[in-house]
């Protein structure tokens, strides 16, 4: 086992699902199954607009042939496993390339960093993972739980266990909060439903980072999987009294006890505000989950 990285665009040819699966040629299963049954960065290439570099993190559970093309395989993604980072990493940083492991002896960049699947050091691991997580803002703090300090000082001093990022990024206070975070940037901290965008007296914004399929149910913290919504708003879609189609029309339940109010509670175009960008947006197929397995109609 080892980490890795794969290189993923949300325009990719490839029939990839990040939080769900990654396909791949046959000429990368080497290095793919050198990953099974460990963590994987996934990156944005250079050459995509407005690239968000690494961006997420997730854990290969096994590698198959994909049953539907040949000479293609897919890795699958562990579920619940899939997080995107708070803080994207670029591939470049102020000091130079972020995955040193990629540098020749003569300290420039090597043909490795053209493989959409390759290997990557536990260092150079560690520190993405540390640079993408978001542990500045205590957005979601939970009673009784502690969260373990984690910054971008830590490589002041040496990691005991090369496994710590791992037992981090498992910690459901961390996830929770990544997840709001990217979830509330992804919508402008606006209620898709209502249209509000409502700051308290804190600066805080009076909004939820919902999960569409939800975690209990094998939905990933991935903000494809997200959607920000006001209290109420949250109540209604967690009991199936409002859901979403595909083109993110608001479905209204018949079993609604004040169909007019609802109406009226939720914004004039009847469709709910998305993210500018298109992988953000709430994918077809959690929105399919949750109109079957949640929505009252």
């Amino acid at each position: 086992m080892g980490y890795g990285v794969f290189i993923h665009r949300a325009d990719s040819i490839y029939d990839d699902s990040p939080a769900a699966r990654y396909q791949f040629p046959s000429q990368y299963l080497g290095r793919a199954r050198a990953s099974e049954g460990d963590w994987i960065l996934y990156l944005e290439p250079a050459k995509v607009a407005r690239t968000r570099g690494y961006f997420a993190v997730a854990r290969v559970s096994r590698i198959s042939p994909d049953p539907k093309v040949s000479g293609m395989y897919l890795a699958h993604i562990e579920p619940g496993s899939y997080l995107d980072f708070a803080n994207p990493v670029p591939f470049t940083g102020p000091d130079g390339v972020i995955e040193r492991g990629l540098l020749n002896d003569t300290g420039r960049l090597s043909g490795r960093a053209q493989a959409a699947v390759r290997p990557i050091s536990a260092e150079d691991f560690n520190r993405i993972v540390g640079l993408g997580l978001d542990d500045h803002e205590p957005l979601l703090p939970r009673l009784g739980e502690a969260l373990p300090p984690l910054g971008l000082n830590d490589e002041r001093a040496p990691f005991v266990q090369q496994r710590d990022r791992v037992s981090f990024i498992a910690t459901r206070a961390v996830r929770d909060r990544n997840f709001r975070r990217v979830v509330l940037r992804a919508y402008d901290e606006r209620c898709a439903i209502s249209g509000l965008k409502l700051i308290n007296g804190g600066g805080r914004a009076e909004v939820d980072a919902a999960h569409i399929r939800p975690v209990e149910h094998d939905g990933p913290d991935a903000v494809s999987n997200g959607i920000a919504l006001s209290g109420t708003a949250h109540w209604m879609f967690d009991r199936g009294l409002i859901s979403l189609s595909n083109e993110l029309e608001i479905l209204i339940s018949r079993q609604v006890n004040d169909p007019d109010g609802v109406r009226g509670f939720i914004n004039r175009s009847g469709r709910a505000f998305a993210p500018v960008r298109p992988a953000e947006r709430p994918h077809p197929d959690f929105l399919a989950w949750h109109r079957e397995n949640c929505f009252k109609r």
